[in-house]
């Protein structure tokens, strides 16, 4: 995540990247959207009418249960104050706050990156290991605030284990050394026996930690980064990380440093793909620019051209080369923002502790919609970020607050299957100017085989009116007895609060659809989420 100031433009800035390429019209739609009737935002409040087919045995891919990731990074208030509240009544003897750790559970987080984000281009991980009254403090040049190191490695080993979630370590390589990256992996996964293996042992942990996910840099790419490079000269660095990590323990996934960009993708992927499992893509929806609340969501186009963008280069260079399996795509940063001006505020803790509203609810739905249906090339992805900053969690010294992201994230990582399903949506659409034409309806649909269930979810993105939606199943029929769930509110603006913290929840409503076709009417501004068994008609 970057501050880069609003009049610097480098050639591989997330912002002129998002100008130049709605610029060039690479807002895409979904290959499963099929033309519908264009209606203006002005229409009047009459409900419209769309039509969605799902054929289960059209299928897209295996759903890798990596893309329900999260992301923690010191910033802010998400970890001191956040996930980590030493001293805090609400917290664990680790000092974990324990409503925040039950919150998260429900999440399903499947896989949590750390120390960051921008944070670990400047973090030596040994500053963050034994005694705590004898770690530094130090001053952190990415967010400019200080650093007391208390929330460690062995800290962070350990709120993952609570989670029953997989860690994923993102390594210093602006001002961090080859040694410093491989004596990390041998200190995490190395039995014993060693200097550095067994400073863990020594302070209290015996057992490896057996860490799988390893990133080689955050955002490289950027001139916010410290220790920022060009593609060719990452790609000669992250090689030699590479090696020696992987020589330490040949088990663990490597994330390359990606942006999106094959101007950057392919040189990194040239050096790099027959040493990496992933190359890294990251998406910030910026609202302060966009502002209107049909471009804001119609902006779900540009994440999807990211994607695109990303598999294509990895594809291209696997097969190029001769790699059997491919390199994924890790979309291991994304989310929608505001007050992007924030980063860049010295010595303060509250940057980016953002209100979310319903809109923001319904822009996230439409973007894990967006992962779902690219499920055959994004393997792993992580929502930015978990507590406080960007988040679906937020904290006081006294409680906690759910935003409205925070239960579409908990909806798509409970109730989607394991297999990604196409769906064909034919719906009116809206206009945007930064990314053409979009369908109302966004929706992506799951299939479990082994229970026969089919999950849909629709995003009815229109704020005058509701949609009555078609459904058609081919070869099969719904069985009775599915259950619906849906997320909205008054208005797009509405927000939770302490005061009114049910504002925007997730409500079980009545769903009665059955056989090959049936009709549901989707409320203005809402997500729905249909789950119902099916067999052969």
């Amino acid at each position: 995540m970057s501050h880069e100031a609003p009049q610097s433009q480098p050639k591989f800035s997330r912002r002129s990247f998002l100008r130049d390429a709605s610029a060039l019209g690479m807002g895409f739609l979904a290959p499963a959207i099929l033309p519908g009737r264009k209606v203006t935002a002005q229409s009047s409040d009459q409900p419209l009418r769309a039509r969605l087919s799902i054929d289960p045995d059209h299928r897209l891919g295996t759903i890798d249960p990596n893309i329900y990731g999260n992301f923690i990074e010191h910033l802010g208030r998400c970890i001191y104050g956040g996930i980590y509240d030493e001293g805090s009544p609400l917290a664990d003897p680790d000092g974990l706050r324990n409503d925040v750790l039950e919150a998260t559970r429900a999440l399903r987080v499947t896989q949590l990156r750390w120390p960051g984000g921008n944070f670990s281009s400047g973090y030596h991980w040994r500053d963050g290991i034994g005694p705590k009254d004898q770690r530094p403090t130090r001053y952190d040049l990415a967010w400019f605030q200080r650093e007391p190191n208390t929330y460690g490695t062995d800290e962070f080993v350990a709120t993952c284990r609570k989670l029953g979630t997989e860690p994923y370590i993102c390594v210093n390589m602006g001002t961090g050394t080859l040694d410093e990256a491989a004596q990390w992996v041998e200190y995490c996964n190395h039995a014993g026996g060693t200097y550095i293996s067994d400073l863990r042992k020594k302070y209290g942990h015996a057992e490896t930690y057996n860490v799988k996910y390893w990133g080689l840099g955050n955002e490289v790419w950027g001139n916010w980064q410290i220790g920022h490079k060009n593609a060719d000269d990452y790609a000669k660095a992250a090689v030699e990380f590479a090696k020696v990590m992987k020589w330490e323990d040949p088990t663990i996934k490597l994330v390359a440093c990606g942006n999106g960009d094959p101007s950057w993708d392919r040189p990194v992927l040239d050096a790099l793909v027959g040493h990496v499992e992933y190359i890294s893509a990251h998406h910030y929806t910026n609202a302060d620019d966009l502002k209107d609340y049909y471009e804001i969501l119609g902006s779900v186009a540009q994440l999807e051209t990211t994607i695109r963008n990303s598999a294509l280069t990895a594809e291209a260079v696997s097969v190029r080369l001769r790699k059997p399996t491919p390199v994924w795509t890790a979309l291991d940063e994304w989310n929608i923002i505001y007050n992007w001006s924030d980063g860049g505020k010295r010595d303060d803790v509250h940057k980016f502790e953002i209100p979310y509203n319903l809109r923001d609810a319904l822009w996230v739905a439409a973007a894990l919609n967006c992962i779902q249906r690219h499920c055959r090339t994004v393997r792993l992805a992580n929502l930015a970020q978990l507590v406080n900053v960007i988040a679906p969690i937020y904290t006081t010294p006294t409680g906690m607050l759910l935003r409205t992201i925070y239960y579409p994230l908990a909806l798509y990582a409970n109730h989607s299957g394991p297999l990604g399903v196409e769906v064909a949506v034919e719906s009116p659409r809206f206009t945007t100017q930064h990314f053409a034409d979009r369908p109302y309806l966004d929706a992506s649909a799951t299939y479990d085989e082994a229970q026969r269930r089919i999950t849909l979810a629709v995003v009815n993105l229109r704020k005058e009116g509701d949609i009555v939606g078609a459904i058609e199943l081919a070869g099969v029929r719904a069985r009775p007895g599915g259950r619906a769930y849906q997320i909205t509110g008054p208005s797009p603006d509405t927000q939770n609060s302490f005061e009114n913290p049910h504002a925007v929840i997730t409500q079980e409503v009545k769903f009665d659809g059955a056989g090959d076709h049936f009709e549901i009417r989707f409320p203005r501004h809402s997500i729905t989420f249909l789950e119902f068994g099916i067999e052969a008609r």
